[in-house]
């Protein structure tokens, strides 16, 4: 098992900890990762975009003028595609972009995932987090201290806990989730992945017996 040093609020080392290498020692499989990203980007995807045909555009029930002697070139319609606000040709309609993945491809998908942040050095597991306040300035205090003031921070804890959520909902490099909303996704979409100690036992219990 990798060791990985177990911080308190104020960034300083409280122990050793041990990583289980059955969630974050992985081969990583990077095709199965490739598929899950485009998975979970597919799936946000409203698919709501439509146009109109020559058919469903109002007006053009007449031809416009007979078929000869105008010196015009031949039309039958002023919704045709070539006219000013005719229909569209071949125009995206409302579709379902939604994709699936297997349940084993996407455990394997995330064990990638959380394998490639402990091989890059980028999971930081803390002791326990608690707040007095749920001012913003509490999370940029603690991120100040981890030295992640800039980073894109995945924060996992036990607990949806009031100040936690509130108190990092101004930033936008910050997203706050349970162990079992965990994904793929946003585990390699963050720079930094930071756990409470509750969390990390939480979530590689779950995945070991998955």
């Amino acid at each position: 098992m990798s060791k990985l040093e177990l911080l308190n609020q104020n960034g300083e080392k409280v122990k050793d900890i041990k990583l289980n290498d059955n969630v974050f020692g992985i081969e990583p499989n990077d095709t199965v990762l490739h598929d899950a990203v485009v998975l979970a980007m597919a799936n946000v995807r409203q698919g709501t975009h439509s146009t109109k045909t020559r058919a469903e555009v109002s007006g053009g029930g007449r031809k416009p003028w007979r078929q000869k002697g105008t010196g015009n070139a031949r039309q039958g319609s002023i919704r045709a595609v070539q006219w000013r606000k005719g229909g569209i040709a071949f125009g995206p309609k409302p579709r379902d972009y939604s994709k699936k993945q297997n349940k084993k491809e996407r455990r394997l998908a995330l064990l990638s995932a959380l394998s490639y942040k402990a091989k890059e050095n980028e999971v930081v597991v803390l002791d326990a987090i608690k707040f007095e306040t749920n001012k913003t300035k509490e999370m940029v205090n603690l991120l100040n201290k981890l030295e992640l003031e800039y980073a894109k921070v995945l924060l996992v804890v036990t607990e949806l806990d009031d100040n936690i959520c509130l108190s990092s909902r101004n930033l936008g490099n910050v997203k706050v989730v349970l162990p079992t909303e965990v994904n793929t996704y946003d585990v390699l979409n963050s720079d930094k992945m930071v756990l409470t100690e509750a969390a990390l036992k939480n979530l590689e219990e779950v995945l070991k017996n998955e």
